[in-house]
């Protein structure tokens, strides 16, 4: 399972998922322009396999557009801490794992 953080997700929290989350990259760091359009993080999340960590609906969107793959982390938490994200998203690996895994949805949301 690979997490990708949309560029609104601070990077710093890169170090702290990686323990947790061992595939785990922010998207200011694999390659695309700074800052990244939505569309692109989208594209490189499906030819390689991640989740995308966003709090933007730009990617719930193009979920109910275009369908999964990449499937989508929703966080619902307004604007919060890193360490409160970090947290939150360690707290729901399971549900993680299990939306990396099923065929049937491709989004959960995270409040």
């Amino acid at each position: 399972m690979k997490l990708l953080l949309d560029a609104n997700i601070s990077w710093r929290l890169i170090v702290k998922l990686k323990l947790h989350f061992e595939d785990c990259f922010h998207a200011d760091s694999i390659g695309l322009s700074v800052p990244a359009k939505d569309i692109e993080i989208w594209d490189y999340a499906h030819q390689n396999k991640c989740i995308i960590i966003t709090n933007y609906d730009d990617f719930f969107d193009l979920v109910s557009l275009k369908g999964f793959p990449p499937k989508i982390v929703m966080l619902r938490m307004g604007n919060q801490t890193n360490n409160f994200i970090e947290q939150k998203l360690i707290q729901h690996k399971n549900e993680i794992e299990a939306l990396s895994k099923s065929e049937d949805y491709g989004v959960i949301e995270l409040y």
